[in-house]
């Protein structure tokens, strides 16, 4: 079994998957260019052979005369090319009348086998020459063409000429076994070839691994230096130091969060130790008893409190927040959270308005949340717009979507910010620390996913910023376990 475990952990490493992958396609790769040439060879000798045949018939009309014992073949006996071309024309050959009647025909043809009446007859009718593939007595093939000839005189007679075709068969079969004795060479060549390059590439890879195994839970600010040549493996040192990056933080926040909880957790359950203490040894009266339960209840209940937010904390980090969804008037709330922007945007010196809302716009969601991504997003462009710029809100229903729309004169965004904007914690640097976590847009984010939409930005320095909300206009069927929650301390500007 060691032995198996063995050649399994072998052939599902990398590099041998590398390797089988680089030499089972170029073997792929050598038996169809083998086809290929194979059948473009075939094709060639075959279109040289009906070329030559064709040659050959209209030489022959040159020849076929018809006297009166019938027809011959006229040329001088004394002039070798044409006894040559005549004897060449005579090797494989059958003549015979538009009745399937044989006049004449070669010893050859005849191993061949004469055409039937019925062939003669229906080649005749056609109107058109046929060509086909026979065998002699040997088994040497020939390509045969026959058709309708008239000689000078205008007689028609049934023609067939024919030429063997085994040389270039033999051609054909030397080939293809030559051909497919060398590309086993080659593709074994071609193995070591590919798992030599392969153990090449992975050369890296191992040193990453290497470095990725001494992390430790007391190293995680570790990072993996770049080999700076800009490939995959770059990429994925890149990816690898920013998870690192992220798990680090994730880690001072879980010991920050461990530390709190501890805290919180332990003020309330000393304090009802305390009391209950004191209640044993110093009570003596019913009425002392009573008030030292009343005391640890309160906190119990606080101590209860605490837990319940946890327990909360813990379901929206982990996707299982539920949105109470309803059926509510976007337009409505969109006036409602315009009208309690207005004092804080006259404070700023900006003009905020909302243009274009419908009378009445339907959508099927989380009320709290739904003001809450308003909130935000109003918020956000009147926080970036300098006194005297405009921030207005716009409701449009467009093919089914509801799209709102918050377009601001302020300083506008970066395009090497863009991307980024929706992460969380990520904030666009600024000379002002008041203005904020980096949590308002990322929880933007969220709730749009959770209601099933889009969120997209179009900015320009310093001319402006203008956001997008794209939601369904009717109900939308949601796994919203499945959403990206944001834990409930995001739940901020």
């Amino acid at each position: 079994m060691s032995g198996v475990g063995k050649a399994l952990r072998f052939t599902r490493g990398l590099r041998f998957r590398l390797a089988f992958s680089y030499v089972f396609f170029f073997t792929i790769l050598l038996v169809l260019l083998g086809i290929i040439f194979r059948q473009t060879l075939t094709s060639i000798f075959q279109a040289q052979v009906l070329s030559i045949l064709d040659e050959e018939w209209v030489t022959a009309k040159g020849y076929l005369r018809t006297t009166d014992a019938g027809p011959d073949w006229f040329h001088d006996p004394k002039d070798p090319d044409e006894a040559f071309t005549v004897q060449r024309l005579h090797r494989v050959y059958l003549l015979a009348d538009t009745e399937g009647h044989v006049l004449q025909s070669s010893v050859i043809y005849d191993s061949i086998g004469k055409d039937s009446k019925d062939q003669i007859k229906a080649i005749l009718k056609s109107g058109k020459t046929a060509t086909r593939l026979g065998y002699d007595k040997q088994g040497i093939p020939y390509l045969i063409r026959s058709g309708l000839m008239i000689d000078e005189t205008g007689n028609r007679y049934y023609l067939a000429i024919g030429r063997a075709v085994d040389q270039n068969n033999r051609v054909v079969r030397d080939f293809t076994r030559n051909y497919f004795w060398v590309v086993p060479i080659v593709i074994v060549f071609t193995g070591v070839l590919g798992w030599f390059l392969a153990g090449r590439a992975l050369d890296p890879v191992n040193s990453v691994a290497e470095t990725a195994q001494r992390i430790t839970h007391s190293n995680l600010d570790m990072q993996i230096p770049l080999r700076r040549v800009g490939d995959e493996l770059d990429r994925l040192i890149e990816a690898f130091n920013h998870m690192m990056t992220r798990l680090n933080l994730s880690f001072e926040q879980i010991r920050q969060f461990s530390t709190d909880v501890s805290h919180e957790l332990r003020t309330p359950l000393t304090v009802v130790r305390g009391q209950l203490e004191v209640a044993l040894f110093t009570a003596k009266t019913t009425e002392q008893y009573r008030e030292a339960m009343v005391n640890a209840l309160e906190d119990v209940d606080r101590l209860s409190n605490i837990v319940r937010a946890l327990l909360m904390l813990s379901q929206a980090e982990s996707g299982q927040l539920l949105l109470q969804r309803t059926q509510l008037d976007f337009a409505e709330l969109l006036r409602d959270q315009v009208d309690q922007y207005q004092i804080p945007a006259e404070a700023q010196g900006v003009d905020l308005t909302a243009a274009e809302l419908p009378s009445a716009c339907v959508i099927y969601g989380d009320k709290i949340q739904i003001e809450r991504m308003v909130s935000n997003l109003l918020g956000n462009a009147i926080k970036y717009t300098p006194a005297g710029g405009r921030v207005v809100a716009r409701l449009a229903v467009e093919a089914g979507l509801v799209k709102f729309t918050v377009e601001d004169t302020g300083v506008g965004i970066s395009p090497d910010h863009l991307p980024h904007i929706f992460d969380r914690f990520y904030r666009v640097p600024s000379a002002d620390p008041e203005k904020g976590l980096g949590l308002g847009l990322s929880f933007v984010s969220w709730i749009v996913k959770a209601h099933g939409g889009v969120v997209s930005v179009e900015s320009e320095l310093h001319k402006g910023t203008r956001f997008t909300v794209s939601l369904p206009a009717g109900p939308v069927d949601l796994d919203l376990r499945e959403s990206p929650a944001l834990p409930l301390s995001e739940q901020v500007h």
